[in-house]
């Protein structure tokens, strides 16, 4: 690479920090904002389709429940996530370098661009739908390749642009969604009884319709989690604490039990799952346009962690750095890939294996943080992403997800009985952190770090050196 290029891809990357922690003096951003550019993903159509999807396949009671739980777990995760995040500077891929090597963790970061990819390709699927109902002359072809390309300008300049973006869009969003709650309301359903009540025929409230239901949720359970640490290593330090909350709790409030329950509501209400088409009935044009506003909000977001998560995976793979701006366009050309190929058709099974993966890799970070450096301080409490310092692999982290991997998958297929069948995602969570404990213990840490002192204190308040300077690390 010559100067002149390796430049131009500082330039590039230069407010990103896809390769190493934020600085000190780069946190900067208050809660408020840092939780708006969140708030991006928590009000995306795609949960007012899981919701539908599931009252209509598995009881509105059922898919409530699901709702109630996914609130408790995912925010739970993604407050200590964006706390872990904040704290250090750094987000998911690079926290994992330490814990999974930073070859091992190449695997996570690969695991997560593909998520990304795959939700911008139902959300977009979703954009495209409302758009083709209202414009059926339009090939559908076209209309995924237009909308499919939009997010790559408003991409460009990364997390400031995300930011500015966001602000002024929610307003018009929660007009937009207002307006469509008094239109439905005011809209006869095609169910007689009360929402609260719909069950499908030889359908009952909890056992396998409500595990079916909380499978699905674990395949965007584990994605909301983790993506508050692409934007909490932005946040001032002052606000870490409380910000950390608002960031990682809040919007899973509002994905699970505000979208998510006006997703059940209008699923009931007009028997139909599809947002993108009961959207356009219920405000025509206007639909057409709320859908629009939704959509790019939330794939602006997918396709910024997508690109940080490629940047990761082929510099420590391959040493290749385009720089982030190439792999925007990389993820928003496999996503138009995925939707020319009729990516919404395997929601269900998609939403399942993603769960069992994602949630993996969630339970084994929050592990390694919380028991293995703080209860029982086998190696230091601080993270660090620098290669040099670092192994490739380390078991503590690549086994469990392995392991916990194949066997979730297993389960998933009905191998292992209708019950794991049904609760394989949290089976591979629970097995996943487990063998991060065993393992972590047995190798006393060793691959951890390369440098790590033997000597080094790790008590509750472990000073340790950041750079060049010594910062505390709770």
């Amino acid at each position: 690479m010559t100067l002149t290029q390796e430049t131009e891809r500082i330039e590039q990357t230069k407010g990103d920090y896809s390769f190493e922690a934020v600085p000190e003096d780069k946190r900067n951003m208050g809660w408020f904002s840092v939780t708006n550019i969140t708030f991006g993903i928590a009000t995306a159509i795609f949960y007012f389709q899981t919701g539908s999807v599931m009252a209509l396949q598995f009881g509105a009671m059922n898919a409530i429940i699901s709702a109630i739980y996914a609130i408790v777990i995912a925010g739970v995760l993604g407050t200590v996530i964006a706390y872990l995040s904040a704290k250090s500077g750094m987000n998911v891929n690079l926290m994992s370098r330490q814990g999974f090597g930073y070859i091992g963790a190449s695997l996570t970061s690969l695991i997560y661009a593909s998520n990304f990819i795959m939700y911008c390709a139902f959300e977009g699927m979703i954009l495209v739908t409302a758009v083709h109902a209202y414009f059926p002359s339009i090939p559908l072809w076209l209309l995924i390749i237009v909308f499919g390309s939009i997010v790559i300008p408003l991409n460009w300049f990364g997390i400031k642009q995300l930011d500015k973006l966001q602000k002024w869009s929610l307003p018009i969003f929660m007009l937009f969604l207002v307006i469509t709650i008094i239109v439905a309301f005011n809209t006869p359903s095609k169910y007689g009884g009360s929402f609260w009540t719909y069950m499908p025929e030889g359908v009952q409230v909890g056992g396998t319709a409500l595990l079916l239901c909380i499978g699905m949720q674990h395949g965007i359970m584990g994605l909301t989690a983790l993506i508050a640490s692409d934007y909490a290593r932005f946040l001032k330090p002052k606000d870490i604490k409380f910000g950390s909350f608002m960031i990682g709790f809040i919007p899973q409030i509002f994905c699970f039990g505000v979208m998510g329950l006006l997703g059940i509501w209008f699923g009931v209400r007009l028997a139909e799952a599809n947002p993108g088409v009961y959207i356009v009935i219920l405000l025509g044009l206007g639909g057409v346009l709320f859908t629009m506003l939704t959509q790019l909000r939330i794939n602006i977001t997918n396709v910024y962690s997508a690109s940080l998560s490629l940047s990761n995976f082929f510099e420590n793979v391959f040493h290749f750095k385009p720089g982030r701006r190439f792999w925007v366009v990389v993820s928003a050309v496999v996503a138009i890939l995925l939707m020319l190929g009729g990516i919404l058709d395997y929601l269900g099974t998609a939403m399942t294996f993603q769960g069992v993966l994602l949630m993996s890799w969630a339970a084994i970070l929050v592990t390694d943080a919380l028991v293995v450096k703080k209860l029982l301080k086998i190696v230091p409490q601080r993270y660090e992403a620098d290669q040099s310092k670092l192994y490739k692999w380390n078991p503590a982290g690549v086994v469990p997800l392995i392991v916990s991997s194949i066997l979730g998958t297993i389960a998933a297929v009905g191998v292992m009985g209708t019950f794991l069948q049904n609760t394989a995602t949290f089976f591979a969570a629970i097995l996943a952190s487990i063998l991060s404990i065993l393992i972590a213990v047995y190798t006393k840490g060793k691959y951890y770090e390369k440098t790590q002192s033997n000597e080094m204190p790790m008590d509750s308040k472990n000073k340790v050196k950041h750079g060049t300077k010594e910062v505390t690390v709770d």
